[in-house]
């Protein structure tokens, strides 16, 4: 068995430089790993090293001691950073470049808005069309059941703050691990010492919301994940592929019994007093409307399925790497775990190796693709518009990636057997 206090001595002369020099990689909990070399397994950036923004999700000493991957341009499921290094994206942006980057219709629609109407609030019973109009097209694509009036925000995060006392849900949880549900859960009890999330609520009057944020508009090979769980929610929220990232917003949809509600609570109380500068920002509206029409013209939510298959096929291939843990896949969704949890195959030994995770992610970059690394977890969701031999490309980077990683593990166990 290697040691942990062998493996973090180790890792601090053999991995420092790789480990903290992952800077898209997770903060990690506890002090990071020293090493005598800052320089990047990938391509080097200039004059950025110790930036003046706060960046989110990010450790303090990467920002004071390593220079940021910077990306500069983007091309359909592909970014490049300032010294014109290629990268695929494999996760999207944040689960939510669904149409690629570059769409010329979504540029088009934020061009024609930003030159008719660039800004007008919605307060105060003024709005705009493109408003109007996206929030009309929203109730109308939602099938799970009826819903009668959409809220907008500028973000997922936004969405969920302006709900209170209610239990809320992914369909399939995300950042959280990308956990699917068991097959029950959500739904009517068929079997009587189960408890389902939907009974339970409704016996007791619990407003349910659906968080759409991650898994709306195809991610799971329906146009909702609420229609792939049989969810009837009472509010459902909405962002990320909304406008497929091109621009910032978030969006409420509220079922009629909610709307009763606060149309006789407003009445009685005079106005419905919330909202934000931007809800209903004009030109966000005009990019996600164009967006609907783009993921509906051309059926992705089919496309997603059928390129699935090709996904997840080339990935469990490495289900027999002594470092591969678990696969899991949620249609395009992907979860891959590089760690491994369980012991019966001499895992824990691997386990141990703290700063694993970064290295892998590390590999990831340097041959070409961004992935998202939190704790023994690989994250990738791709953008929708992946081409079958874009998918056979992300495949090979993986696995040169984990090759890599594979025979690090090795040379340190190897130099443990020899002391």
């Amino acid at each position: 068995m290697v040691s942990e206090k062998f493996l973090g001595s180790t890792l601090k002369s053999q991995l420092g430089s790789y480990i903290k020099n992952a800077a898209t990689c997770r903060s990690f909990l506890e002090h990071p790993i020293k090493g005598a070399s800052v320089s990047r397994l990938y391509s080097t950036q200039q004059c950025y090293k110790g930036h003046d923004m706060l960046a989110p999700f990010t450790a303090g000493w990467q920002t004071t001691d390593v220079d940021p991957l910077v990306i500069e341009r983007s091309e359909g499921s592909y970014v490049y950073d300032i010294n014109g290094k290629k990268y695929m994206d494999a996760l999207a942006g944040l689960w939510c470049t669904a149409l690629g980057e570059n769409e010329p219709r979504l540029v088009a629609a934020a061009t024609a808005q930003l030159n008719k109407l660039s800004f007008y609030h919605s307060f105060w019973n003024r709005t705009t069309k493109p408003a109007l109009d996206h929030a009309k097209e929203l109730v109308e694509t939602f099938t799970a059941r009826k819903m009668a009036k959409v809220f907008f925000t500028n973000s997922g995060s936004e969405a969920n703050d302006t709900q209170i006392a209610a239990f809320i849900a992914e369909p399939v949880m995300g950042a959280g691990g990308v956990i699917p549900p068991p097959a029950t859960y959500f739904e009517k009890a068929t079997i009587s010492n189960i408890i389902q999330v939907q009974a339970v609520v409704r016996k007791y009057d619990i407003f349910f919301i659906a968080y759409e944020v991650i898994c709306a508009f195809g991610r799971l090979g329906t146009m909702f994940g609420c229609d792939k769980y049989n969810i009837k929610p009472d509010l459902v929220t909405l962002a990320k592929a909304l406008s497929s990232a091109y621009v910032p917003i978030g969006a409420i949809m509220v079922s009629p019994q909610v709307t009763e509600v606060v149309y006789y609570q407003t009445n009685k109380l005079g106005t419905f007093s919330h909202g934000f500068t931007y809800s209903g920002y004009p030109v966000a509206c005009a990019v996600a409307s164009e967006s609907i029409k783009l993921y509906k013209e051309g059926n992705l939510v089919e496309k997603v399925k059928r390129i699935s298959p090709r996904f997840q096929d080339g990935l469990k291939a490495f289900s027999d790497s002594p470092i591969v843990g678990e696969v899991k896949f949620c249609i395009s969704h992907i979860l891959l775990l590089s760690m491994p949890r369980t012991s019966n195959r001499n895992h824990c030994s691997v386990m141990q190796i703290r700063g694993l995770d970064a290295y892998f992610g590390a590999q990831c970059e340097k041959h070409g693709m961004v992935v998202r690394v939190a704790g023994d977890t690989i994250m990738m969701a791709p953008p929708f518009i992946i081409s079958a031999q874009e998918v056979d490309e992300l495949i090979s980077i993986y696995g040169k990636a984990l090759k890599a990683t594979e025979e690090k593990v090795k040379e340190l166990k190897s130099k443990h057997k020899k002391q």
